[in-house]
């Protein structure tokens, strides 16, 4: 009579299995697999070798804390394969004297998350024997037709899976600059922290079994990351501060990538790290999704919408020196705004709306009750179709509201202008294995000014009309106050800009390269564009301005008096000291400049504005030598105090997945005006590959003086 078949030991063949499934940069001990994809276990026996049809093997796989075979988080599937009892797939590799190797698939729309293999051996004679065969942790598979977040280019799935670094663009929409960024997205621990964070969602709290059934949805993930990101609602990763004092955190600017918030949420009990801004919640975000197999980038919206009340217009306003407001309503335009978009099908929506979807983990507005927005698919927003799930009229406004400007005078407000442009601007994202830029504005609109993208608009407007009570929504053709002025012409033809109706043109232009410590210089061009004398009065206005769009009180004013003869123009030169900005300065390092003209004559005011953010010198890092894997490799950082006056209490802080296994931080002290200084580190590099290393100089004075370099690191 044969005895039972007893299992001795198995091997999960993890090394071979993760180079398999492209998880091996997480790890080459812990089995880590994709669906849709198999991978092959060998069970070795103690006391004979397997029998086909004598023994029965049958696995069982279990994920969450309450598996449950009718919501999929437990699958019960046999060896022999009794077609359309599981989805889940086992197949006969190979015999051996005293072993077995077995081929096992996870169907391609199951839940990801941590899973428990277990089989049960059951033989014609003898009694049922039940062994745990270990833990494995399943991921979304780009690299699977069947799955919904498949990306067929493989240069798009390096690209946006694998890559561990990138860039975030910042500034603004006249100079864009990009901040390097370590994703760490396969750096040791950080897969166990992007599982705890979806274990720490409300969703889960409330129903685990429920939300452990739903981790299939790629959908249904990137709300639950999305929400988790920031701390609104639930323990979630990140505080958000846009005022000025993060004088009990970090200062977002400070931060260069997202394994040291990560690790300090863990370490922490999963208290929110203070602080992050909107390229913070972005990059973190990035991490995570691209951990858990989302293909997933960083996008850069310049001059982005925050239209509170639905109606597709930003409401600014302003005094009489130009001086832009506190806005009441809390409409505004951000300088830039940072979100995500993420790659999958959409079952859940019409035909068509698949492929790239905007998340957003700022927390902004809430969707459904929490802090989160999206999915909301790029198409979608494309063709005004805002209707649809997830947040699509939100994610609209963000990039194709219209602003108003009002003038604020004597409890009265004035219409000055309407501009159907300004939001929405070099929508920009790192490209495909390359430092480039690529501008994706035509993702989201179709051109500014094209009959087309106006007609989006008004279906937009529409449908959000369309969705709430007779007389809310100001369309964008009524007046809401009778302006100052007796001249019908505004309300009569509201798209003729005041300039055209005063027939006068001004417009600021640079004289230098805007650089941190240096003055400000510029000018105001004024055009008389008519056959008359024109006698112009322009105020002249410059105040700081916080990352969301919120001013700071005005430290320059002037008055300039310009008198032109008939299609004359004129230059009238304007100076800000750096002891005027240096003390009224925001870590955004942002200034705006206005200029409110009115013309003798006319009741017409012209308003015209720049945004200027103040650039540093980037830091230069040099590899010196060949970067060779388990090699010593010495780094030289040289970096600079811009300034001309002494900065105190210097940081130098340097990272780079596969180079160094933690933050590197060297305290500098002080730095003396422009002085020059340069530390050599040494690192031995941990993986091969394409690798970037970024660093950060902060001071008492400035908190994000940056520089990165790329090297290769061979074997």
């Amino acid at each position: 009579m044969a005895e039972g078949l007893e299992v001795a030991l198995t091997d999960l063949q993890s090394s071979w299995n993760n180079v398999q499934h492209h998880t091996d940069e997480i790890s080459s001990s812990r089995l880590l697999v994709r669906r849709g994809q198999a991978f092959n276990i060998t069970l070795y026996f103690r006391n004979r070798a397997f029998q086909p049809g004598l023994d029965n093997i049958i696995f069982v796989t279990e994920t969450g804390p309450l598996p449950d075979l009718s919501k999929g988080t437990r699958a019960v599937f046999s060896l022999e394969g009794h077609p359309g009892s599981s989805p889940w797939i086992a197949s006969l590799q190979t015999i051996g004297a005293n072993s077995l190797e077995v081929s096992l698939c996870a169907p391609p729309m199951v839940a990801v998350g941590r899973y428990l293999l277990k089989v049960h051996i059951k033989s014609l004679q003898g009694p049922v024997t039940a062994y745990q065969l270990g833990e494995f942790i399943l991921l979304f598979n780009p690299w699977c037709p069947e799955d919904a977040v498949y990306l067929e280019s493989e240069p798009q799935r390096q690209e946006y899976v694998m890559n561990d670094y990138g860039f975030i663009y910042q500034g603004n929409k006249n100079w864009i600059r990009p901040c390097p960024w370590n994703y760490g997205q396969f750096e040791e621990n950080i897969i166990d922290i992007c599982l705890e964070l979806l274990d720490k969602s409300l969703n889960f709290q409330i129903d685990p079994a429920t939300d452990c059934a739903l981790r299939g949805s790629p959908v249904y993930i990137s709300r639950v990351v999305s929400a988790m990101i920031n701390s609104n609602d639930d323990n979630g990763v990140l505080n958000g501060n846009w005022g000025e004092n993060y004088s009990d955190g970090t200062n977002p600017t400070e931060w260069m990538g997202s394994v040291a918030i990560l690790k300090q949420w863990h370490a922490t009990g999963c208290q929110p790290v203070r602080y992050g801004q909107c390229w913070v919640f972005a990059a973190v975000t990035c991490t995570v999704m691209r951990c858990l197999g989302i293909p997933t980038r960083v996008i850069t919206n310049f001059n982005s919408g925050h239209d509170t009340d639905r109606n597709l217009i930003i409401d600014e306003y302003y005094d009489n020196t130009g001086r832009i407001l506190e806005n009441k309503k809390k409409d505004s335009v951000w300088n830039f705004h940072v979100w995500n978009e993420c790659w999958m099908a959409r079952n859940d929506l019409p035909p068509g709306f698949g492929g790239w979807q905007v998340l957003d983990a700022t927390p902004q507005e809430t969707s459904n009750g929490l802090y989160c927005c999206g999915p909301a698919s790029v198409r979608a927003i494309k063709e005004g179709e805002v209707d649809l799930n997830y947040d699509t009229a939100f994610a609209f406004s963000m990039v194709n509201a219209d602003c108003m400007a009002w003038l604020v005078f004597g409890g009265k407000e004035q219409k000055l202008h309407q501009d159907t442009s300004t939001v929405g601007n070099f929508i920009s994202t790192k490209s495909i294995q390359s430092d480039e830029r690529d501008d994706i504005t035509e993702n989201y609109k179709y051109r500014e000014g094209s009959l087309q993208e106006r007609q989006v608009f008004l279906k937009a407007l529409q449908k959000l009309k369309a969705g709430r009570s007779p007389g809310s929504l100001r369309t964008e053709l009524q007046p809401r106050s009778v302006p100052l002025s007796d001249s019908p012409r505004s309300l009569a033809t509201p798209s003729l800009q005041p300039s055209d109706v005063v027939q006068v043109s001004l417009k600021f232009q640079l004289l230098d390269s805007p650089d941190m410590g240096q003055d400000i210089r510029f000018v105001l061009l004024a055009l008389n564009m008519s056959s008359q004398f024109k006698d112009l009065r322009v105020n002249l206005s410059a105040q700081s301005l916080l990352h969301d769009g919120s001013p700071l009180l005005p430290f320059w004013q002037d008055t300039a008096f310009i008198t032109l003869s008939p299609e004359e123009a004129k230059i009238y030169p304007c100076k800000i000291t750096y002891s005027q900005y240096s003390q009224y300065l925001s870590t955004d390092k942002l200034i705006r400049i206005s200029a409110l003209g009115e013309e003798k004559n006319s009741p017409e005011k012209i308003l015209v504005k720049k945004i200027i953010t103040l650039a540093y010198p980037s830091i230069v890092i040099n590899v010196l030598g060949a970067a060779i894997v388990n090699q010593p490799l010495s780094i030289q950082v040289v970096f600079s105090n811009p300034l001309s006056e002494q900065v105190e209490d210097c940081v130098l802080t340097v990272e780079g997945s596969g180079l160094f296994r933690r933050q590197q931080r060297v305290l500098i002290g002080v730095l003396k005006p422009h002085h020059r200084a340069s530390l050599t580190l040494e690192t031995i590099p941990f993986k091969s590959g394409q690798r970037q290393i970024q660093a950060n100089l902060r001071s008492n004075k400035f908190k994000d003086i940056k520089g990165y370099t790329n090297v290769y690191i061979g074997l």
